[in-house]
């Protein structure tokens, strides 16, 4: 009997691989055709995962973009965030913050670039649960650097954040747009001279 209860239940296994499988695909096609369009049958299609079986993991279409993000939500963290945490507080963890981010973007983590960028446009007039975690993400990058910026000695942090993401969204916008690497670089050394 406690041999059983040791033993994790393949059904839940199974669920929790299909979830994330079906979550990340889901957040990569949001970069490259948005989080609309996003269905379960054109995801079973994409992935191999049956509706069904995406279905009983999520329910409906909308908690599959919410899971979408969560998983973004994830990887953003891992790649920008966690590589930059080692540094110290205010002006060395933003530097790691932008190297991060430009190796990011460089690595091709999302297939249609940052993942954030491409979401708050989609989402930017929309209500709901999934514009609701849109906006949450971004409130947490932007919270994340005004905090930084304080700890920096930014006069006024709320200002200076607003600069260093708009650099880093438009570089986004400009990669994607003309293929073109360098305008990382070019966001980079800007928000260099808004942290000082």
């Amino acid at each position: 009997m406690a041999e059983q209860a040791a033993r994790p239940d393949g059904r839940r296994v199974r669920g929790d691989a299909t979830r994330r499988r079906a979550a990340r695909h889901a957040a990569d096609l949001a970069t490259t055709r948005g989080l609309d369009s996003i269905s379960i049958g054109g995801l079973a299609s994409a992935t191999g995962l049956s509706k069904s079986g995406i279905l009983t993991v999520f329910g409906t279409r909308e908690a599959l973009q919410v899971a979408a993000v969560a998983e973004a939500r994830r990887v953003y963290a891992a790649t920008v965030i966690e590589p930059a945490w080692g540094a110290e507080p205010g002006r060395a963890r933003l530097r790691a913050l932008l190297d991060s981010w430009v190796a990011y973007q460089r690595a091709g983590v999302f297939p249609g670039g940052c993942f954030v960028a491409a979401t708050s446009v989609e989402f930017g007039h929309r209500d709901g649960p999934v514009a609701d975690a849109v906006r949450r993400l971004k409130r947490e990058w932007l919270d994340l650097l005004e905090a930084e910026l304080a700890v920096a000695g930014s006069a006024d942090p709320a200002d200076d954040a607003f600069r260093i993401d708009a650099y880093l969204g438009a570089a986004d916008a400009r990669r994607r747009l003309f293929d073109d690497d360098a305008v990382l670089d070019r966001a980079r050394t800007l928000a260099l001279a808004v942290i000082g």
